[in-house]
């Protein structure tokens, strides 16, 4: 094993080369590209980056980019290296699509959730206005969450809702 103080490192007393160095084997000099963004300590990092993109591709890139912004090249570079990893297909562009898709089923889901809402309500006041009784107002309530809540009426009761999406369009408004 090698000294670092005999000339194997970066500089005297040193410690190891960067990642990218070590993986390709090659002295790591004290201006390497490399060092600032793949630590030592972080072999894995620079692993996945050189797999994908490939070690020249990598340094030619961030010898074009002004040193203010290869921070962020770097990290965008790692992100999309793991992500091709993991999903050697679609990448980020995978984990983009699946997260629009689970947004989506939320959004109908919140839609859902709203309409019953507003079903709710305008069944809760038709009863009350059939029974002969007015909605109560939230000014004379009280409650501060009723002054909160503005001009909304207070509800009779709470509603824990599941979604069933495949029954949706069936029984939404029976």
């Amino acid at each position: 094993m090698k000294d670092a103080s005999a000339g194997g490192g970066r500089k005297q007393g040193a410690p190891s080369p960067c990642a990218a160095c070590k993986l390709l084997r090659r002295r790591c000099s004290q201006d390497c590209v490399f060092a600032p963004y793949f630590p030592a300590d972080e072999p894995q990092k620079f692993a996945n980056v050189h797999k994908v993109f490939g070690a020249s591709n990598v340094n030619k890139m961030l010898q074009e980019l002004p040193v203010h912004q290869r921070g962020d090249a770097v990290s965008s570079m790692v992100y999309e290296a793991n992500a091709r990893v993991r999903d050697p297909v679609y990448g980020c562009v995978g984990a983009i699509s699946s997260l629009q898709q689970q947004i989506d089923v939320l959004q109908a889901q919140l839609a859902l959730a709203q309409a019953e809402v507003v079903h709710l309500r305008v069944r809760q006041n038709a009863s009350l206005s059939n029974h002969g009784l007015s909605s109560p107002s939230p000014s004379n309530s009280g409650s501060p969450s009723s002054k909160l809540m503005g001009s909304q009426p207070k509800p009779i009761f709470d509603v824990d809702m599941t979604v069933d999406q495949a029954s949706f369009g069936e029984s939404m408004w029976c």
